[in-house]
């Protein structure tokens, strides 16, 4: 399956069904974490109950402090 992430296209993790085991894969601190599925901002208790899915689109941001 694929899928686009932060505009590029990805083959799928073969075992990260849902936005949680994504960001998990990509060894993402989900504290720091945020996800926008097909055009809709999450909460991280909701990325649980996404699925993906052929041809969604996923952007995931970073929130770093700094200055």
């Amino acid at each position: 399956m694929t899928y686009f992430l932060n505009g590029e296209r990805v083959e799928r993790h073969p075992d990260a069904r849902t936005i949680e085991e994504l960001v998990e894969r990509l060894e993402l601190a989900a504290e720091t974490t945020l996800v926008e599925h097909n055009g809709v901002a999450l909460r991280r208790r909701e990325w649980t109950s996404r699925n993906l899915q052929e041809g969604d689109r996923v952007e995931v941001l970073r929130v770093a402090a700094g200055g």
